[in-house]
Protein backbone atom coordinates (compact mmCIF):
# COMPACT_ATOMS: atom_id res chain seq x y z
CA UNK A 1 0.00 0.00 0.00
CA UNK A 2 2.79 2.37 0.98
CA UNK A 3 4.56 1.57 -2.27
CA UNK A 4 1.44 2.54 -4.26
CA UNK A 5 1.18 5.84 -2.39
CA UNK A 6 4.83 6.64 -3.14
CA UNK A 7 4.38 5.82 -6.82
CA UNK A 8 1.22 7.93 -7.03
CA UNK A 9 3.00 10.84 -5.36
CA UNK A 10 5.91 10.52 -7.78
CA UNK A 11 3.57 10.50 -10.78
CA UNK A 12 1.72 13.54 -9.45
CA UNK A 13 5.03 15.32 -8.91
CA UNK A 14 6.11 14.56 -12.50
CA UNK A 15 2.79 15.89 -13.81
CA UNK A 16 3.23 19.10 -11.82
CA UNK A 17 6.80 19.51 -13.05
CA UNK A 18 5.68 18.89 -16.63
CA UNK A 19 2.88 21.43 -16.24
CA UNK A 20 5.25 24.00 -14.77
CA UNK A 21 7.69 23.50 -17.64
CA UNK A 22 4.89 23.86 -20.16
CA UNK A 23 3.69 27.07 -18.46
CA UNK A 24 7.25 28.42 -18.45
CA UNK A 25 7.60 27.69 -22.17
CA UNK A 26 4.18 29.19 -22.90
CA UNK A 27 3.82 32.13 -20.49
CA UNK A 28 1.08 33.66 -22.63
CA UNK A 29 -1.16 30.59 -22.52
CA UNK A 30 -4.84 31.56 -22.27
CA UNK A 31 -4.26 35.25 -23.05
CA UNK A 32 -6.05 36.68 -26.08
CA UNK A 33 -4.18 39.40 -27.97
CA UNK A 34 -5.55 41.81 -30.57
CA UNK A 35 -2.82 43.34 -32.76
CA UNK A 36 -3.29 46.04 -35.37
CA UNK A 37 -1.48 46.49 -38.65
CA UNK A 38 -0.73 49.50 -40.82
CA UNK A 39 -2.47 49.94 -44.16
CA UNK A 40 0.84 49.91 -46.10
CA UNK A 41 1.95 46.39 -46.97
CA UNK A 42 5.67 47.16 -46.54
CA UNK A 43 5.00 46.85 -42.81
CA UNK A 44 3.27 43.47 -42.97
CA UNK A 45 6.43 41.36 -42.57
CA UNK A 46 7.48 42.67 -39.16
CA UNK A 47 3.88 42.42 -37.96
CA UNK A 48 3.77 38.75 -38.96
CA UNK A 49 7.10 38.01 -37.29
CA UNK A 50 6.08 39.58 -33.98
CA UNK A 51 2.72 37.81 -34.11
CA UNK A 52 4.53 34.49 -34.63
CA UNK A 53 6.80 35.23 -31.67
CA UNK A 54 3.82 35.83 -29.38
CA UNK A 55 2.15 32.66 -30.63
CA UNK A 56 5.28 30.66 -29.80
CA UNK A 57 5.09 32.18 -26.31
CA UNK A 58 1.60 30.72 -26.00
CA UNK A 59 -0.53 33.78 -26.69
CA UNK A 60 -3.79 33.42 -28.62
CA UNK A 61 -3.12 36.15 -31.19
CA UNK A 62 -6.07 37.22 -33.31
CA UNK A 63 -5.94 38.36 -36.92
CA UNK A 64 -4.61 41.93 -37.01
CA UNK A 65 -6.95 44.84 -37.64
CA UNK A 66 -5.81 47.00 -40.56
CA UNK A 67 -6.04 50.60 -39.35
CA UNK A 68 -4.94 54.01 -40.55
CA UNK A 69 -2.46 55.71 -38.25
CA UNK A 70 -4.66 58.17 -36.31
CA UNK A 71 -7.39 55.56 -35.88
CA UNK A 72 -4.89 53.05 -34.56
CA UNK A 73 -3.43 55.39 -31.96
CA UNK A 74 -6.90 56.35 -30.73
CA UNK A 75 -8.02 52.70 -30.67
CA UNK A 76 -4.85 51.69 -28.80
CA UNK A 77 -5.49 54.38 -26.19
CA UNK A 78 -8.98 53.00 -25.65
CA UNK A 79 -7.63 49.48 -25.19
CA UNK A 80 -9.50 48.04 -28.17
CA UNK A 81 -6.23 46.81 -29.69
CA UNK A 82 -3.05 45.83 -27.84
CA UNK A 83 -0.13 46.80 -30.09
CA UNK A 84 1.27 47.26 -33.57
CA UNK A 85 4.78 47.10 -35.04
CA UNK A 86 4.37 50.03 -37.43
CA UNK A 87 5.10 53.14 -35.39
CA UNK A 88 7.28 55.74 -37.14
CA UNK A 89 8.68 58.33 -34.75
CA UNK A 90 8.89 61.24 -34.72
CA UNK A 91 6.91 61.10 -37.99
CA UNK A 92 3.74 59.89 -36.22
CA UNK A 93 4.02 62.22 -33.22
CA UNK A 94 1.51 64.67 -34.66
CA UNK A 95 -1.10 61.91 -35.01
CA UNK A 96 -1.19 60.87 -31.36
CA UNK A 97 -4.38 61.75 -29.44
CA UNK A 98 -4.30 63.92 -26.35
CA UNK A 99 -3.19 61.97 -23.29
CA UNK A 100 -1.78 59.16 -25.42
CA UNK A 101 1.19 58.40 -23.19
CA UNK A 102 -1.06 57.88 -20.19
CA UNK A 103 -2.47 54.80 -21.92
CA UNK A 104 0.24 53.58 -24.32
CA UNK A 105 3.91 53.86 -25.16
CA UNK A 106 6.63 53.08 -27.67
CA UNK A 107 8.75 50.03 -26.93
CA UNK A 108 11.87 48.65 -28.59
CA UNK A 109 13.21 49.44 -32.05
CA UNK A 110 12.19 47.38 -35.05
CA UNK A 111 14.68 49.44 -37.09
CA UNK A 112 16.47 52.34 -35.42
CA UNK A 113 16.80 55.26 -37.89
CA UNK A 114 15.31 52.97 -40.52
CA UNK A 115 12.52 55.24 -41.65
CA UNK A 116 13.95 57.19 -44.57
CA UNK A 117 11.58 59.30 -46.68
CA UNK A 118 11.85 61.72 -49.56
CA UNK A 119 11.31 62.51 -53.24
CA UNK A 120 12.94 60.65 -56.12
CA UNK A 121 13.21 61.45 -59.82
CA UNK A 122 14.37 59.31 -62.73
CA UNK A 123 18.14 59.83 -63.04
CA UNK A 124 18.03 60.31 -66.79
CA UNK A 125 15.73 63.29 -66.34
CA UNK A 126 17.59 64.66 -63.31
CA UNK A 127 20.58 64.88 -65.65
CA UNK A 128 18.61 66.12 -68.66
CA UNK A 129 16.82 68.96 -66.84
CA UNK A 130 19.36 69.70 -64.11
CA UNK A 131 16.94 68.82 -61.32
CA UNK A 132 18.29 69.08 -57.79
CA UNK A 133 15.29 70.30 -55.82
CA UNK A 134 11.50 70.55 -55.75
CA UNK A 135 12.08 74.16 -56.77
CA UNK A 136 13.05 72.95 -60.25
CA UNK A 137 9.46 71.77 -60.82
CA UNK A 138 8.42 75.41 -61.14
CA UNK A 139 10.26 75.54 -64.48
CA UNK A 140 7.97 75.19 -67.49
CA UNK A 141 10.05 72.55 -69.27
CA UNK A 142 10.15 70.38 -66.15
CA UNK A 143 6.41 70.71 -65.48
CA UNK A 144 5.69 69.76 -69.07
CA UNK A 145 8.00 66.72 -69.01
CA UNK A 146 6.38 65.29 -65.87
CA UNK A 147 2.77 66.20 -66.70
CA UNK A 148 0.86 62.95 -67.21
CA UNK A 149 -2.72 64.26 -67.35
CA UNK A 150 -2.34 67.50 -69.25
CA UNK A 151 -3.24 69.87 -66.41
CA UNK A 152 0.01 71.83 -66.72
CA UNK A 153 1.47 70.43 -63.50
CA UNK A 154 4.11 67.79 -62.83
CA UNK A 155 2.49 64.62 -61.48
CA UNK A 156 3.93 63.28 -58.23
CA UNK A 157 3.13 59.76 -57.06
CA UNK A 158 2.37 60.77 -53.48
CA UNK A 159 0.77 59.37 -50.30
CA UNK A 160 -2.79 58.05 -49.99
CA UNK A 161 -5.10 59.99 -47.71
CA UNK A 162 -4.60 59.16 -44.05
CA UNK A 163 -0.91 58.31 -44.23
CA UNK A 164 1.47 60.33 -42.07
CA UNK A 165 3.41 61.54 -45.10
CA UNK A 166 0.28 63.05 -46.71
CA UNK A 167 0.29 66.04 -44.36
CA UNK A 168 4.00 66.67 -44.88
CA UNK A 169 3.65 66.65 -48.68
CA UNK A 170 0.70 69.06 -48.42
CA UNK A 171 2.87 71.27 -46.20
CA UNK A 172 5.65 71.22 -48.80
CA UNK A 173 3.29 72.21 -51.59
CA UNK A 174 2.20 75.19 -49.48
CA UNK A 175 5.43 76.53 -47.96
CA UNK A 176 7.45 76.16 -51.17
CA UNK A 177 4.69 77.64 -53.35
CA UNK A 178 4.28 74.48 -55.45
CA UNK A 179 0.48 74.18 -55.67
CA UNK A 180 0.53 75.51 -59.24
CA UNK A 181 3.50 73.38 -60.26
CA UNK A 182 3.03 69.90 -58.76
CA UNK A 183 -0.02 67.63 -58.60
CA UNK A 184 0.32 65.09 -55.76
CA UNK A 185 -1.55 61.97 -56.89
CA UNK A 186 -3.06 60.31 -53.80
CA UNK A 187 -4.29 57.03 -55.29
CA UNK A 188 -3.37 53.66 -53.76
CA UNK A 189 0.41 53.76 -53.44
CA UNK A 190 1.14 50.27 -54.76
CA UNK A 191 -0.90 50.91 -57.91
CA UNK A 192 0.69 54.32 -58.36
CA UNK A 193 4.19 52.93 -58.09
CA UNK A 194 3.37 50.08 -60.46
CA UNK A 195 2.41 52.73 -63.01
CA UNK A 196 5.59 54.67 -62.29
CA UNK A 197 7.73 51.57 -62.74
CA UNK A 198 6.04 50.79 -66.06
CA UNK A 199 6.58 54.38 -67.19
CA UNK A 200 10.25 54.19 -66.23
CA UNK A 201 10.69 51.02 -68.28
CA UNK A 202 9.20 52.89 -71.24
CA UNK A 203 11.77 55.66 -70.81
CA UNK A 204 9.32 58.21 -69.43
CA UNK A 205 10.13 60.68 -66.62
CA UNK A 206 8.97 59.63 -63.15
CA UNK A 207 8.66 61.60 -59.93
CA UNK A 208 7.58 59.91 -56.71
CA UNK A 209 7.63 59.96 -52.94
CA UNK A 210 9.13 56.89 -51.30
CA UNK A 211 10.57 55.58 -48.07
CA UNK A 212 12.71 52.81 -46.67
CA UNK A 213 11.97 50.03 -46.04
CA UNK A 214 10.27 49.71 -49.39
CA UNK A 215 10.53 47.60 -52.52
CA UNK A 216 10.57 50.71 -54.75
CA UNK A 217 14.19 51.60 -54.03
CA UNK A 218 15.27 48.07 -54.84
CA UNK A 219 13.38 47.99 -58.13
CA UNK A 220 14.46 51.57 -58.89
CA UNK A 221 17.94 51.82 -57.42
CA UNK A 222 19.04 55.26 -56.17
CA UNK A 223 22.13 56.41 -58.03
CA UNK A 224 21.47 54.11 -60.98
CA UNK A 225 17.80 54.47 -61.91
CA UNK A 226 16.58 57.34 -59.74
CA UNK A 227 17.95 60.09 -57.51
CA UNK A 228 16.89 61.49 -54.14
CA UNK A 229 16.33 65.25 -54.55
CA UNK A 230 16.29 68.16 -52.10
CA UNK A 231 13.54 70.33 -50.77
CA UNK A 232 14.46 74.03 -51.30
CA UNK A 233 15.17 74.54 -47.60
CA UNK A 234 14.30 72.73 -44.39
CA UNK A 235 10.95 74.05 -43.14
CA UNK A 236 9.54 71.53 -40.65
CA UNK A 237 5.89 71.07 -39.81
CA UNK A 238 5.00 71.49 -36.15
CA UNK A 239 5.03 67.73 -35.63
CA UNK A 240 8.49 67.50 -37.26
CA UNK A 241 10.06 70.08 -34.94
CA UNK A 242 11.33 67.53 -32.37
CA UNK A 243 13.26 65.82 -35.17
CA UNK A 244 14.24 68.84 -37.26
CA UNK A 245 17.93 68.03 -36.84
CA UNK A 246 17.29 64.67 -38.56
CA UNK A 247 15.97 66.16 -41.82
CA UNK A 248 19.32 66.84 -43.54
CA UNK A 249 21.29 63.64 -44.03
CA UNK A 250 24.81 62.76 -45.10
CA UNK A 251 25.86 59.67 -46.99
CA UNK A 252 22.58 58.81 -48.72
CA UNK A 253 23.36 56.67 -51.75
CA UNK A 254 21.91 58.13 -54.93
CA UNK A 255 21.27 61.63 -53.58
CA UNK A 256 21.83 64.66 -55.82
CA UNK A 257 23.86 66.32 -53.05
CA UNK A 258 25.65 65.49 -49.81
CA UNK A 259 24.09 66.25 -47.43
CA UNK A 260 20.61 66.05 -48.92
CA UNK A 261 17.65 67.98 -47.52
CA UNK A 262 14.94 65.32 -47.62
CA UNK A 263 12.08 67.35 -46.14
CA UNK A 264 11.22 64.43 -43.86
CA UNK A 265 12.58 63.39 -40.50
CA UNK A 266 14.55 60.16 -40.49
CA UNK A 267 12.36 58.06 -38.20
CA UNK A 268 12.76 55.09 -35.89
CA UNK A 269 10.39 52.20 -36.63
CA UNK A 270 8.98 51.07 -33.28
CA UNK A 271 6.39 48.84 -31.67
CA UNK A 272 3.65 50.78 -29.87
CA UNK A 273 1.60 49.01 -27.21
CA UNK A 274 -1.09 49.56 -24.60
CA UNK A 275 0.40 50.04 -21.12
CA UNK A 276 -2.12 47.79 -19.35
CA UNK A 277 -1.38 45.00 -21.81
CA UNK A 278 2.37 45.36 -21.29
CA UNK A 279 2.07 45.44 -17.49
CA UNK A 280 0.00 42.24 -17.52
CA UNK A 281 2.23 40.47 -20.05
CA UNK A 282 5.93 40.77 -19.26
CA UNK A 283 6.88 38.05 -21.74
CA UNK A 284 5.25 39.91 -24.62
CA UNK A 285 6.75 43.20 -23.45
CA UNK A 286 10.24 41.71 -23.34
CA UNK A 287 9.81 40.31 -26.84
CA UNK A 288 8.75 43.79 -28.04
CA UNK A 289 11.83 45.31 -26.40
CA UNK A 290 14.39 43.01 -28.03
CA UNK A 291 12.80 42.32 -31.43
CA UNK A 292 14.72 44.02 -34.24
CA UNK A 293 15.20 43.53 -37.99
CA UNK A 294 17.92 44.53 -40.47
CA UNK A 295 16.50 47.03 -42.94
CA UNK A 296 17.76 44.95 -45.86
CA UNK A 297 15.74 41.94 -44.66
CA UNK A 298 12.55 43.99 -44.78
CA UNK A 299 13.42 45.41 -48.20
CA UNK A 300 14.13 41.93 -49.53
CA UNK A 301 10.78 40.62 -48.30
CA UNK A 302 8.98 43.71 -49.62
CA UNK A 303 10.47 43.07 -53.05
CA UNK A 304 9.17 39.50 -53.01
CA UNK A 305 5.71 40.81 -52.14
CA UNK A 306 5.85 43.24 -55.01
CA UNK A 307 6.75 40.40 -57.36
CA UNK A 308 3.54 38.58 -56.43
CA UNK A 309 4.26 36.79 -53.15
CA UNK A 310 1.86 38.98 -51.16
CA UNK A 311 -0.87 36.64 -49.90
CA UNK A 312 -1.22 35.68 -46.24
CA UNK A 313 0.30 32.23 -46.92
CA UNK A 314 3.22 33.84 -48.76
CA UNK A 315 3.98 36.13 -45.83
CA UNK A 316 3.82 33.23 -43.38
CA UNK A 317 6.27 31.34 -45.60
CA UNK A 318 8.59 34.36 -45.56
CA UNK A 319 8.35 34.31 -41.76
CA UNK A 320 9.19 30.58 -41.68
CA UNK A 321 12.20 31.14 -43.92
CA UNK A 322 13.47 34.12 -41.93
CA UNK A 323 13.21 32.22 -38.65
CA UNK A 324 15.03 29.23 -40.17
CA UNK A 325 17.88 31.52 -41.28
CA UNK A 326 18.02 33.27 -37.91
CA UNK A 327 17.20 30.36 -35.62
CA UNK A 328 19.74 31.13 -32.89
CA UNK A 329 18.69 34.78 -32.64
CA UNK A 330 15.00 33.86 -32.69
CA UNK A 331 15.35 31.25 -29.95
CA UNK A 332 17.36 33.68 -27.82
CA UNK A 333 14.55 36.25 -28.10
CA UNK A 334 12.01 33.65 -26.98
CA UNK A 335 14.21 32.55 -24.09
CA UNK A 336 14.67 36.13 -22.92
CA UNK A 337 10.91 36.71 -23.12
CA UNK A 338 10.23 33.59 -21.02
CA UNK A 339 12.75 34.68 -18.39
CA UNK A 340 10.90 37.99 -17.99
CA UNK A 341 8.05 36.15 -16.29
CA UNK A 342 10.20 34.71 -13.51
Amino acid sequence: MLKKVIIAAAVASMVLIGTAQADTAKPGKGVKVQPARATWNTGFFQEALVRRGLEELGYNVKKPKDLQNPIFYKTLSLGDVDYWTNGWFPNHDGQLPKGFYEKADKVGYVVKAGGLQGYLVSKEHVDKYGISSLEDFKRDEVKKAFDKNGDGKADLTACPAGWGCEGVITHHMDVYGLDDSINPVKAAYEAGMASALAAYKDGEPIFFYSWAPNWTIFKLKPGKDVMWINVPKTMPTESQMPGKDRMEVNGIEGAVSNPVKLGFVVSDIRIVANKKFMAANPAATKFFEIFTLPLNDINEQNTRMNEGEKGAKDIQRHVDEWIAKNEEKWNNWLDEARKAVN
